[in-house]
């Protein structure tokens, strides 16, 4: 029984089984952990051969989830036909938990942000995803490929860019090249600022991110105006700031907090 690989859920299968074992090798023990996307189980095979690691599985598709009930032994309670995004994770584990998969690229994103939701829950992340979101993530201030998911995960996370996998791993072989990327929780616990005013922030410099901050922040510089009762002059010497002259990615994660604080 093969599975076939569906584009609607930007399936593309992992075939190399070293690059399988250089993934599943990658992520700590110690704590349960869960499997998204499983597909026909080339990370679930090496990741039950480890017994520091308690693994539940997460598939959404129905023709996977009978590939791997007939496969592998020991699937009943352990996996769950269900879509990750929507599932309520805390039903599976009552405390902590790792992450380890080969996300679907077309979905990778959202993927990150409900980390991001559990990420006092979640120490550490092992995944495969599209090469350029993989540097995206990793990258620093100054990259053009810096961006809101750059600043949201590494506020609360340490990432490390651990290597590139070609299309020839996987079939059918994707047009893209592929990157495993290793989250780990630092030891933040706290912003500071407003958690949602934080991301608002990020979020708004980077939409805009060809504008100076004081262009691309102006509706939230305007509504502190308006809070606090600004004067014009008031408000043009506080847009004069060099920080506003700045473009969103040359700021770090620090320099979010910073501006953060002083817009709420």
């Amino acid at each position: 029984m093969e599975v076939r690989a569906k584009k609607s859920l930007g399936q593309h299968f992992l075939v190399d089984q070293n690059v399988a074992r250089r993934i599943v090798d990658s992520l700590g023990g110690g704590l349960p952990a869960l499997e998204i996307g499983p597909g026909m189980g080339v990370l679930t095979q090496y990741l039950l051969q480890r017994d520091d690691i308690d693994l539940k599985l997460v598939e959404l598709d129905g023709e996977s989830v009978d590939y791997l009930l007939t496969h592998f032994n020991g699937m009943q309670g352990r996996l769950f036909q269900a879509d990750y995004l929507k599932l309520d994770i805390h039903r599976l584990f009552p405390g902590q938990y790792n992450i380890i998969g080969n996300f679907p690229y077309n979905i990778s994103s959202q993927i990150f942000f409900k980390i991001l939701d559990d990420r006092d829950l979640v120490p550490e992340v092992v995944c495969m995803v599209q090469k350029e979101v993989a540097e995206r993530i990793a990258e620093g201030p100054g990259s053009k490929t810096y961006g809101i998911l750059s600043v949201l995960l590494q506020a609360w996370y340490d990432i490390e860019y651990l290597f590139t996998v070609e299309p020839g791993a996987f079939a059918p072989p994707p047009k893209v090249r592929s990157a495993v990327i290793h989250l780990r929780r630092n030891s933040r616990t706290d912003l500071g600022v407003d958690d949602k005013a934080f991301k608002n922030v990020v979020k708004t410099a980077f939409n805009q991110r060809r504008k100076m901050l004081r262009g691309a922040l102006k509706p939230i510089i305007n509504a502190k105006a308006a809070r606090d009762g600004w004067s014009p002059e008031q408000l043009s010497e506080f847009v004069a700031r060099e920080i506003f002259t700045l473009r969103a990615e040359a700021l770090s994660v620090e320099d979010f907090i910073e501006l953060t604080s002083s817009l709420q």
